[in-house]
């Protein structure tokens, strides 16, 4: 019945071979395109079943309403594609860095200007590096890269669907004032095991494994802990066994690998200065990703004292100016009102001023694949001319454009050509080779989000609604706080496009029938219900946002399809806490889909307290 309309839609966002995977919520089919500029959004939107077209958080969403679920299943045949592929659990090594990185793109781009006019300030007198303005400030910019652990704590508990919060507390612990003060202490030891306590500001190798173990224990406990304790047990035993570890186990590695590359780099360095900057330059981007870099730091300060100059920051600089080559041929490839543009732009200023590259190197070179090759080619190349020529650095200082206008490198013009080829070399090679197919979507003009001013086409829902009845009344499905739809953080449900109605914030973990009707809609990922009442009233109440996601996890069905319901009875149960401890919000639209044909007056205003079974919504017959 519907496969015309699966083919149009498939048709439309670009063919099968352009969907990385599909599933569907209450109301939208959420693709993962390969390239969204293949899909033709407007055309999409002026079918008449298809409500809206919404780009967001990496999915490309055809809002369809309650009849979603069929075009789900149409579409999944005429393309041949698996339910639910992307719930595989495959998830590569650069999906997952990009997931983690992706939110965090825009406070380190803003906080690396902040970086960046403090640089310039001091550089030019405008301010002093030592009073408390600048400490202020520098608190500002640096905040987002020293208490990275914590952000990436956050984001990959999310992507490994534990809790965000106790990632977020994982990555703390070890920044935390009583674990830092053991930094430098000699003879530490963790109920008799030795423990070299490290310095973990900025970096991002432990708290990847961490949340990697910590995601697979939070769910091993759950399984193995009565619901009544997990609120407290499950967190407490994740926390008591995996930041000792961090502390036992990476602190150590770090360190012992850190100085066993420096020792090798700086033999490398005493027998053959080009094989050392060629190894030097490709590698340091990444020993810089694993935190590793540090092992570098003291054997830099005892050249500087020493020979009063140091051959590894003479090399290392050139990746700094890889990485910038990188961001301005991402920018040049990058179309007008291009994601990369808004990423590159902002980037690019952070790094030449202040020397800061964290954005670069997370926002764009760990985001698309061929880059990590590039940076290291490049790195390479600019780290074999400044080793050849014994470049080195004479005093500590961030690589930046004040570094090079200080002339605090010899010999200088060696130098200057070492830098110069890193920085081409990444341009180059990013702009002819570094972009995929898969990338480019990234580099085409931003899709604009019209959700919220979407147009109200023709429910495909039953017309005709109000046929003996001339008034209708809705009671509450759940009980809390009533929000205006206008304020729920959902575009699609905030503009109206998917029905009319309201939104409640539950107290309660459990949905009555708000009429008299039946179920005409119950979807597989149990987080909502479609009812029509005995006058025709077309009703979906969509439990928590984006809540699909969880794929039923923490939700009972009481009801089945079709089934005859009375007003007050239990249709599902859902465990607000275990939700909410996901990372989602609970926030239950309450939505009218056949609204077109009605009337309808949302009785309860924003703020107000309802108990299931109140009134919220007199609906009327439309006059003609």
């Amino acid at each position: 019945m519907f496969e015309k309309e699966a083919k149009e839609i498939l048709t439309l966002v670009g063919g099968s071979s352009n969907i990385n995977s599909l599933v569907h919520c209450a109301t939208r089919l959420r693709f993962e395109l390969k390239d969204n500029k293949k899909a033709d959004k407007t055309a999409l939107e002026g079918l008449s079943y298809v409500l809206s077209v919404v780009v967001s958080g990496g999915q490309f969403q055809v809002v369809i309403g309650p009849k979603v679920s069929s075009y789900y299943e149409a579409v999944l045949k005429i393309a041949h594609l698996k339910k639910d592929r992307e719930k595989s659990g495959n998830m590569s090594i650069l999906k997952i860095i990009s997931g983690a990185f992706s939110p965090l793109i825009p406070i380190m781009a803003g906080a690396g200007m902040v970086k960046a006019l403090l640089t310039v300030f001091v550089q030019f007198g405008m301010m002093a590096d030592t009073g408390a303005t600048y400490a202020v400030l520098s608190a500002a910019g640096n905040a987002v890269f020293y208490f990275m652990p914590i952000f990436l704590g956050i984001t990959l508990s999310k992507q490994f669907g534990a809790n965000a919060y106790v990632g977020g507390a994982l990555g703390a612990a070890l920044l935390e004032p009583s674990f830092t003060a053991l930094i430098g202490q000699e003879g530490t030891n963790f109920f008799g095991i030795p423990l070299t306590a490290v310095d973990y500001a900025t970096t991002i190798f432990p708290i990847f494994i961490i949340s990697f173990i910590y995601a697979y224990l939070d769910r091993f406990l759950k399984k193995i802990i009565k619901q009544e304790l997990q609120m407290f047990l499950v967190s407490m035993i994740c926390i008591i066994v995996l930041v000792p570890l961090a502390a036992l186990v990476f602190g150590p590695f770090g360190t012992i690998i850190g100085n066993v590359i420096s020792a090798v780099v700086m033999k490398l360095f005493s027998i053959s200065g080009v094989i050392a900057g060629v190894v030097l330059g490709a590698a340091y981007p990444f020993l810089t990703i694993l935190g590793l870099h540090w092992g570098f730091t003291p054997i830099s300060l005892q050249n500087l004292t020493e020979f009063n100059g140091d051959v590894i920051e003479g090399a290392a600089v050139c990746c700094v100016y890889a990485e910038l080559g990188i961001a301005i041929g991402a920018y040049l490839k990058g179309k007008k009102h291009s994601k990369i543009k808004e990423i590159a732009g902002p980037t690019l200023l952070t790094g030449f001023l202040a020397g800061v590259t964290e954005p670069i190197l997370y926002g764009i070179i760990m985001r698309y694949k061929r880059m990590m090759l590039i940076v290291a080619i490049a790195g390479g190349i600019g780290g074999a001319i400044n080793g050849f020529f014994g470049v080195t650095m004479d005093s500590y200082v961030f690589h930046n454009v004040f570094s090079i206008a200080m002339m605090t490198y010899t010999p200088f013009i060696p130098f200057l050509i070492g830098i110069a080829a890193a920085l081409a070399a990444g341009m180059i090679l990013t702009y002819f080779w570094g972009i995929t197919s898969d990338d480019k979507a990234d580099f085409e003009p931003v899709l604009e989000k019209e959700a919220t001013s979407a147009v109200i086409k023709e429910s495909p829902v039953i017309n005709n609604v109000v046929t003996e009845k001339k008034h209708s009344e809705v009671f509450a499905p759940v009980s809390g706080e009533a929000i205006t739809l206008e304020n729920v953080e959902d575009e699609v449900f905030a503009s109206g496009a998917t029905g009319k109605g309201l939104a409640i914030l539950p107290n309660e973990g459990r949905v009555y029938a708000p009429f008299d009707g039946e179920a005409v809609a119950i979807f597989p990922s149990k987080h909502a219900v479609g009812l029509r009442s005995v006058d025709g009233i077309e009703m979906l109440i969509h439990v928590g946002l984006n809540t699909v996601m969880l794929n039923g996890k923490y939700f009972t069905l009481k009801i089945e399809q079709d089934a005859i319901v009375k007003k007050g009875d239990v249709l599902l149960e859902f465990d607000i806490e275990n939700i909410k401890k996901e990372g989602y919000s609970v926030v239950t639209p309450i939505l009218v889909t056949n609204f077109d044909d009605v009337d309808l007056k949302v009785t309860v205003n924003e703020n107000d307290v309802v108990q299931a079974g109140d009134k919220i919504i007199d609906i009327n017959e439309k006059r003609t």
